[in-house]
């Protein structure tokens, strides 16, 4: 019996190294460990969602490489590994130190000669398209390197030949490359991508685009043939377009205890509930919800569960007895 896959993922997945909140990485004598990576967090977000889940990537053969994939397998993950010579490969990192106001969050990306970089569709299981249902990829891995942008394009052209239905999380990272390229290589995929999901901001500084929310995802939706375009908006909540109808969707209101991770969380919820069969109205306050629980959660990853969302949506709350 052909094993059916619910979602395929493909990207970078680093090592996440944080000092003690309240510490400073120059003067820390402990770091906690964890793995990251937009599209491997969607994975885990929709596999604990009960979606079977796989992810694609290239790792070094390495204690640091099979770390990750232990991580990613312990949430149910499903991994489909190229696995690279060690001399000459690594494993990404990046530093997470937490600060309040007005110190602020800092990030430091320690990312090149990462495996992913060297990456090519040849060397990943492509046969899982074969029995897939969607295929999720984000504008991170692009700009990786040209052969991680290359791949990026076969692998959305070989899911779409498969029938698979393709999103994409534009995901624009400042410290990766500057908007104009950025602009150049994400429209160079959008013919072959379903599924849009776009920060309003980045619609803005990347896209070139004008107007409200509402206008950028009928723009879009128009010059690129988009079946479904979600506009996300911060505070504000989000927006899908899809079938000329425009639904929105609020936000719940969370404590924040780390908000890494919560853009992924989203899709992830989102994903999850079209999946499951659920319109485009139900899976934006699904996946509002996911976020929400994200945002409580310490490390990249949206460790929640089905029934938590429910109550979420529900409205409700306190303590768990």
């Amino acid at each position: 019996m052909v094993r059916v896959t619910d979602l395929v993922t493909f990207g970078e997945t680093m090592l996440r190294l944080s000092p003690p909140r309240g510490e400073r990485l120059e003067t820390t004598r402990e770091l906690g460990v964890q793995a990251g990576g937009a599209e491997s967090n969607v994975a885990v977000g929709a596999a604990r969602l009960g979606v079977d889940a796989a992810w694609l990537s290239r790792l070094p053969d390495s204690p640091l490489g099979r770390r990750i994939v232990s991580e990613l397998r312990s949430h149910g993950v499903r991994t489909g590994v190229s696995w690279a010579d060690p001399e000459g490969t690594r494993v990404g990192t990046y530093y997470l130190e937490h600060g309040g106001e007005p110190r602020g969050t800092n990030v430091i990306y320690d990312r090149a000669d990462a495996a992913i970089t060297g990456v090519s569709a040849g060397e990943l299981p492509t046969g899982v398209f074969e029995s897939a249902d969607r295929f999720h990829t984000t504008g991170i891995t692009p700009a990786l390197s040209a052969e991680a942008a290359e791949t990026t394009a076969s692998l959305l052209e070989t899911a779409g030949e498969h029938g698979v239905t393709r999103s994409f999380d534009l995901n624009y990272r400042a410290k990766l490359w500057s908007p104009e390229a950025a602009k150049s290589a994400y429209e160079s995929l959008f013919p072959d991508i379903d599924t849009l999901f776009v920060p309003v901001r980045d619609a803005r500084r990347v896209l070139d685009r004008e107007g409200d929310a509402v206008d950028i995802a009928h723009g879009l939706a128009t010059d690129f043939g988009f079946e479904t375009v979600v506009v996300t908006r911060g505070p504000e909540g989000a927006l899908a377009l899809a079938d000329g109808s425009v639904r929105e969707q609020g936000v719940f209101e969370a404590d924040t205890f780390d908000a890494i991770g919560t853009g992924d969380a989203f899709v992830a919820g989102f994903l999850a509930h079209r999946l499951d069969g659920g319109d485009v109205a139900d899976a934006l306050e699904y996946a509002a919800a996911t976020a929400a629980l994200k945002r409580t959660v310490d490390g990249d990853l949206a460790v929640v569960t089905p029934a938590e969302v429910e109550r979420v949506i529900g409205g409700e709350g306190g303590i768990d007895r």
